[in-house]
């Protein structure tokens, strides 16, 4: 389970028009060229980050995109659910059938990891983005220690 290409860019082009928007109406010409994503594309998602109201259109010259909230009162959560990304590690989307029709044993464990990346993402606003106040979380090192301790015990195992 991974956040798709469409969450991501998603949230790049939310980055990028929140740090220019303070100049007018932002073109997603100009966010295509900036981000490298396809203009096509971009205009696939700001139709639904609008319908979702996180973004307006301002026609005309000069016309482009603004932000329909300020910033710190959209978070990540919001914008990947508006671009209809799916965030479940579950393999039956929540419906608790995916093992013939029953709940598989790890059912709670994926449900719960779904309510985690939420929480997380939820708490994550564009405003902290575009300030650059999100950092990398120094516990993420528990990834390498767990690693280390797999080929320790892979060694240790090969030696006996």
């Amino acid at each position: 389970m991974r956040l798709t290409t469409k969450g991501r860019f998603a949230v790049t082009a939310m980055i990028d028009l929140a740090s220019r928007q303070g100049d007018g109406p932002v073109t997603l010409a100009g966010i295509a060229d900036r981000q490298k994503i396809s203009l096509s594309y971009l205009e696939q998602l700001f139709g639904k980050l609008r319908r979702h109201k996180l973004v307006s259109s301002v026609r005309g010259p000069g016309g482009g995109y603004r932000l329909a909230r300020e910033m710190h009162a959209i978070t990540v959560a919001d914008i990947i659910i508006a671009v209809d990304e799916p965030l479940d590690a579950t393999q039956c989307g929540g419906k608790q059938n995916c093992h013939d029709e029953h709940v598989c044993m790890t059912h709670d464990l994926w449900s719960n990891l779904n309510k985690r990346m939420y929480e997380y993402l939820d708490s994550v606003t564009l405003g902290a983005l575009v300030r650059r106040e999100v950092k990398a979380d120094p516990d993420m090192s528990v990834l390498k220690e767990v690693r280390r301790r797999a080929t320790i015990s892979l060694r240790e195992a090969a030696a006996a």
